[in-house]
């Protein structure tokens, strides 16, 4: 297994990502040949209504996340939330467990958007070059 620590976490909707606020948390690949991975997120309890609701549906949820540091490029996971825990101090701790999705890397999803947005040629390059290093957030519309 291996571990990471988790920068940002967002859940994606048909409607754009949700940005979730982190104080601290954990990502672990667990190696196995399912190739599993745990997400764990230390959260406002403010958040507690959201994720009952997405945990009450009981379906798979996409989440983008970045890890280990803020300027890596966002993974794309398929999760299903496991488990939420309420902690000391009004906060939560949610538990996903779910696959990383590899079809849908940062570059491919952004070089897309800005296609969709009618970007092309030395327009396209020049505004893919400057959001690969700003790494703007974007959803992937799984």
């Amino acid at each position: 297994m291996k571990t990471f620590k988790l920068i940002s976490l967002q859940v994606v909707e048909e409607c754009g990502l949700i940005d979730i606020k982190l104080e601290d948390g954990l990502v672990i690949n667990k190696e196995d040949k399912n190739r599993t991975w745990l997400l764990e997120a230390y959260i406002s309890g403010a958040y507690e209504p959201y994720f009952q609701k997405l945990i009450d549906v009981s379906q798979e949820i996409s989440l983008q996340v970045v890890i280990t540091r803020a300027e890596n490029d966002p993974a794309y996971f398929q999760a299903k939330s496991l488990q939420m825990k309420k902690l000391a101090g009004g906060y939560l701790s949610l538990l996903f467990k779910g696959e990383i999705n590899q079809a849908n890397t940062y570059p491919e999803v952004l070089l897309k958007a800005l296609i969709e947005k009618g970007l092309c040629g030395q327009e396209l390059l020049k505004e893919f070059k400057e959001k690969m290093l700003t790494k703007p957030k974007i959803s992937p519309k799984m």
